[in-house]
């Protein structure tokens, strides 16, 4: 099912701001466990919650009612998203932990570990990204 609907300028702003935050993940877990940046650490745990709940708040508002009316079984695929951002945002806030953790110098999980939990991260948020802008009939930028 493609969503024929022009993107909200707001939509567009927050997948790039995602998009910013995975990239900056991976930078992370690129760096496990010498190269780290303390500080970038702190700074990407600060952004997290926040940023996962104005891209869910501004995707509930723009992009849910465009699938509802586009499709009638779009509600089934709506209350799917909707349980993704729940799922996202329990994620989000063990990811966040750790790279608190890792700021303050004391990371709970080994470096391989931290990277396996980054990368599971901002995959997800990726393949989320993806898959809606494909349901919006936009080009997907091809995966890193």
């Amino acid at each position: 099912m493609t969503v024929q609907t022009t993107l909200a300028p707001e939509l567009l702003r927050i997948f790039e701001r995602q998009t910013k935050l995975c990239d900056d993940l991976e930078a992370v877990a690129d760096s496990l466990p010498n190269r780290t940046d303390r500080q970038f650490c702190l700074h990407l745990a600060r952004q997290i919650g926040p940023l996962l709940k104005a891209a869910h708040d501004i995707e509930e508002k723009h992009l849910f009612p465009a699938i509802i009316e586009a499709h009638g079984g779009g509600a089934e695929l709506v209350e799917r998203l909707r349980l993704e951002h729940i799922e996202d945002e329990c994620f989000g806030e063990e990811v966040q932990h750790e790279l608190m953790q890792l700021g303050q110098g004391r990371p709970v999980l080994a470096p391989e570990a931290t990277g396996y939990m980054l990368r599971g991260f901002f995959e997800g948020m990726r393949r989320h990204m993806r898959h809606e802008l494909e349901l919006m009939g936009q080009p997907v930028r091809p995966a890193a």
